[in-house]
């Protein structure tokens, strides 16, 4: 067919360019459809499956688990605690209450005491002799507790008969130790007295006390509440039931008296020095 028997209609198609896809070139694919047959529930499962776990949700995980090993560790060992005192002997229990309730008097007598002190010394008239009494009292107490000083007052006198040469130095230890638990103030043992440093060591047969040796029947003198210090030794597994396992004879007997009149040498400190000088 000739040039001539072409259309301008045919020739103006020959002459514009080819359609295009919209998107530059590429094909645009149909958005993807459901498959067939699933349930929104199970959409819903695959949606949450397997999980698609963050670094921050890591973190979070981590610091959790961190934080309730804690709490439980704290928990396990409250409960150990309690565990023991659970499977105590009630007598045991009954004691521990009374010694409790004891220390904690005598810690409400010594804030009265030092209450009283306080308001003397704001109303007394003479603030300058009332801080010089104050003192002195504060002095002599002191020696009794550093025994350089004697002293009286109720007590016990605990007595232990040892024929068989059983009785050691830490059973004689541990009585002293009870005594002070006890609220003993003032403690002599044959003679010598008991203060803060007293160590007891056996020696043959016999004890050293602060290297005094001393021999049965050991006598002991306290000062102290007898209602207390009484009940302290003879306490189930106490200090009497030890020495009578041991063979010996205990004997306590109260007093509205004993003199503890067994004194140690003050000593001069080679390099403390008060600081108020």
């Amino acid at each position: 067919m000739s040039n001539q028997d072409e259309t301008p209609e045919n020739r103006l198609r020959k002459e514009l360019p080819e359609e295009v896809p919209s998107s530059a070139g590429e094909a645009v694919e149909p958005a993807e459809a459901p498959e067939p047959g699933l349930t929104g529930r199970q959409r819903l499962a695959q949606g949450l499956w397997p999980p698609r776990v963050t670094r921050a949700q890591l973190i979070v995980a981590v610091l959790l688990f961190g934080l309730g090993f804690g709490l439980a560790v704290q928990v396990a060992s409250n409960s150990d605690g309690d565990s023991a005192l659970r499977g105590a002997r009630q007598e045991d229990l009954v004691r521990i209450l009374d010694e409790l309730d004891d220390r904690t008097q005598r810690l409400e007598d010594e804030k009265a005491g030092l209450e009283k002190q306080r308001d003397e010394l704001e109303n007394s008239s003479d603030q300058a002799e009332e801080a010089r009494k104050q003192t002195l009292e504060k002095e002599r107490q002191l020696g009794i507790l550093a025994g350089t000083v004697a002293a009286q007052g109720p007590g016990i006198t605990m007595t232990i008969e040892d024929t068989k040469g059983t009785v050691e130095a830490d059973m004689l230890l541990d009585a002293v130790q009870e005594l002070r638990a006890a609220g003993a103030e003032a403690i002599q043992v044959n003679g010598v007295r008991v203060v803060a440093g007293t160590y007891l060591t056996d020696s043959g047969k016999s004890v050293s006390v602060d290297g005094n040796k001393i021999n049965a029947p050991y006598r002991f003198k306290v000062i102290g509440k007898p209602q207390d210090l009484e009940p302290a030794l003879n306490i189930p597994g106490g200090v009497v039931q030890t020495l009578e396992k041991e063979q010996a004879t205990v004997t306590v007997e109260r007093s509205t008296k004993i003199v503890v009149d067994a004194l140690r040498a003050a000593k001069q400190p080679d390099y403390a020095r008060s600081s108020s000088q």
